[in-house]
Parts: structure tokens; C-alpha cells; sequence
């Protein structure tokens, strides 16, 4: 991370890139559990980019300089959809795990048609963060003896239309109106002795935002109590 900026307001993704990275040493023992909570700590309360640039600067992760906080400033993932759907071409159309794996997640534009095929194997696609290219997309899963999970945000349309022949796809998340200007998701494929999950998730500073929140609303709460208590006495 550069010093250019330091006064910037860092955002909900930023701090959780950073708590990524402090996960990732202490599993690595770079850090033991003592100097992780206290930078996670550090993290979740930082307010700038000046803040955060410490916390990371002496963790390398393998060969490569550690990731730092980006001082540019992306788009907040969320429902600012006009700044989701770019046009631009896709980072991936296709995944493949035979007897293995595969993910698409994290920050990725996603394509009109996207096909994944897992044999003996599984597959996670996450949109959670991802950009689309259009404003409606086809998930397209092949799952013969293996599995493909496909993770949306809260507000995205999804309508599923596969096969399963002895496996099945996951409906649960259909009929939920979309967002206004949100795309809208179509999973669609096929699936033998196989199944595709269809999950609506928070990302993760989503999740952290909130429980920081309720956290406030406790302490906010727990203050009151004590004003009333006193002026009782």
C-alpha cells in the first residue's frame, strides 16, 4: 500500500481485504494469535487508508509483496447496479473440475453465458462481488456425479430452469423480486447423480457492517440504561 493518500476514508472492503490478509499469516504463522487480534482489531476500527497501510506492510504473501489496500477507489459493491452492469468482456465464460475443483468469486465480470462442467467434482461461482456484462445472465451447470454452487447477492432475480435426472437443482431462491436496475440471474444445465445450489449471501463486510452495527445499537442501548439508572438515584 502507497502513502499518497492517507487521509482517504477507507471502506467496508477495504478493511475486509486487509482482515484477509491477516488471516492468511496467522495460518501461515507469520503472526501469532496475540498480534492478529490485536491488527484485526486495528483493522476493523481503522477510518483511513493511513490507518490501515501498517497493519499489512511487514506480511509478504508467498513470493510476492503482500496485497495492499488499493488507493484507488472502486465502486461500493451493493445496490449501485447502474455501476455493476459495465458491457465490458468478461474474465471467464467456462469452468471445469473433473475429479477436482474450481471458483469464480471475488471481483470478476461476469458474461451473458457462463458454462461450468464438473465430473467427480465441484464448483463454487460466486456473484457476490462480481460485475456483469449484461443485465441478464445464464449460469449454465453440467454436473454428472459432482455439484456446482451459485452464490448471489441479496436483490438479484434468479430464475432456474435445469434438469436433474437422480440430482436436482435448488429452487428455493426463486420468486424473490429483483432490485430496481439489478440483473437477473438464469441458472439452467444439467444434472445426473449430481446437484446445483442456488444460495443469497451477504458478502463478508456486508456481514461484518452489520454486526459492527448491532454492536453500536448495544453500547448505544447499554449507555441509555445507565443515564436512566443514574438520574433514578
Amino acid at each position: 500500500m502507497t502513502d499518497d493518500a492517507p487521509e482517504l476514508r477507507a471502506s467496508d472492503s477495504d478493511r475486509e481485504r486487509v482482515a484477509e490478509v491477516l488471516r492468511d499469516a496467522l495460518a501461515e504463522g507469520r503472526l501469532d494469535m496475540a498480534e492478529f487480534e490485536e491488527r484485526l482489531d486495528a483493522t476493523y476500527s481503522a477510518r483511513t487508508y493511513g490507518e490501515l497501510a501498517p497493519l499489512t506492510r511487514d506480511l509478504p504473501a508467498g513470493d510476492a509483496p503482500a496485497p495492499r489496500v488499493s488507493m484507488t477507489k472502486e465502486p461500493e459493491r451493493g445496490g449501485d447496479w447502474a455501476g455493476r452492469i459495465t458491457g465490458r468482456e468478461p474474465s471467464s465464460t467456462w469452468a471445469v473440475a473433473v475429479m477436482s475443483g474450481f471458483q469464480r468469486k471475488g471481483r470478476w465480470t461476469v458474461p451473458r453465458r457462463f458454462t461450468s462442467f464438473s465430473f467427480w467434482g465441484g464448483g463454487e461461482i460466486d456473484l457476490r462481488e462480481a460485475d456483469f456484462t449484461d443485465r441478464e445472465a445464464v449460469i449454465n451447470c453440467i454436473a454428472i456425479m459432482g455439484g456446482a454452487n451459485v452464490i448471489v447477492p441479496p436483490g438479484v432475480e434468479v430464475i432456474v430452469r435445469g434438469i436433474g435426472i437422480m440430482g436436482g437443482f435448488d429452487h428455493r431462491e426463486e420468486g424473490v423480486p429483483g432490485d430496481p436496475g439489478a440483473p437477473r440471474v438464469i441458472v439452467t444445465g444439467f444434472a445426473f447423480w449430481g446437484g446445483v445450489g442456488v444460495e443469497r449471501k451477504l458478502t463478508r463486510a456486508e456481514k461484518q457492517r452489520l454486526k459492527q452495527e448491532r454492536r453500536q445499537e448495544k453500547l448505544e442501548r447499554r449507555e441509555a440504561r445507565k443515564e436512566i439508572e443514574g438520574g433514578q438515584d
